[in-house]
């Protein structure tokens, strides 16, 4: 059975409550239900946290051992080289996601230092760019 990693960034805990016009009305616990519907055959871990230091352990707990992650790091995105750094070191492969186009927004969003660490990016088809990235890693 693959085991894929979903991570997610800062303030990614509020889908649902957060900005709905961009994020959408759904929680991101309710979406993973879905996930869990449509890959039964896959073990699906889920890590959110606040905290950059927190997503850095997380990232070295599991990067050796898992099939998969899919990162939507936030804010951090933008901001952390630490997180290109941790996806860099590890053996697992990685695809961002975001749910919003970033864009089709402000231009501090336009730059991510994981984008060249990752096998791919997925962004602005809301929380279906989860499952993209999900089928693209059980695919490899």
């Amino acid at each position: 059975m693959k085991q894929i990693l979903i991570i997610n960034g800062p303030n990614l805990n509020l889908l649902g409550k957060r900005e709905p016009g961009i994020y959408g009305n759904r929680s991101f616990v309710d979406y993973l239900k879905t996930l869990e519907d449509l890959f039964p055959d896959v073990q699906l871990r889920y890590f959110q946290s606040n905290h950059e230091g927190e997503l850095l352990d997380k990232i070295h707990e599991l990067g050796f051992t898992i099939d998969g992650i899919v990162i939507n790091a936030g804010a951090y995105t933008h901001t952390s080289i630490a997180i290109a750094d941790a996806l860099s070191a590890i053996t697992a492969p990685a695809v961002e996601v975001h749910i919003s186009n970033v864009h089709a927004r402000e231009s501090f969003r336009h730059h991510s230092y994981l984008s060249a660490k990752c096998k791919g990016v997925v962004v602005g088809l809301g929380l279906k760019g989860y499952e993209m990235a999900v089928r693209y890693l059980i695919s490899e």
